[in-house]
């Protein structure tokens, strides 16, 4: 997903703009990286310190919830994401056992097309 979210918002950005990869293991940063993210970082203490960094949050839904991701969000990573003042585009996924109603109807790549759309009109109000 972040590897996915990644390509298609570089493709849309500014050079200027400055799209960090936060993973929470070395194969989602890396992905990121190759996708196109200009810096990367893995890891509890890294989503932790830039989650209060962002000025925007996308990711599966999972980063917020505690033992999310089949485990691999800790509750203070979750709490730092959910607690961040940075707006938050979440992507419904069934791996962190919450189900968004009306979502699972959608395909996840209409589901990632739109986080990226809300990412741009949140970029350039």
């Amino acid at each position: 997903v972040g590897g996915r979210l990644v390509m298609m918002l570089s493709e849309k950005l500014p050079d200027s703009w400055e799209l960090s990869a936060v993973g929470t293991n070395a194969l989602a940063t890396t992905t990121m990286l190759k996708a196109g993210a200009k810096q990367g970082a893995t890891g509890e203490n890294a989503v932790i310190y830039n989650a209060g960094r962002a000025d925007l949050i996308l990711g599966p839904i999972g980063v917020v919830v505690a033992n999310g991701i089949l485990g691999e969000v800790s509750p203070q990573m979750a709490a730092a994401v959910s607690g961040a003042e940075a707006a938050k585009i979440l992507i419904p996924s069934a791996s962190c056992g919450v189900v968004v109603a009306g979502a699972a109807s959608l395909r996840l790549e209409d589901l990632l097309q739109n986080a990226v759309d809300l990412a741009l009109r949140h970029m350039n109000p």
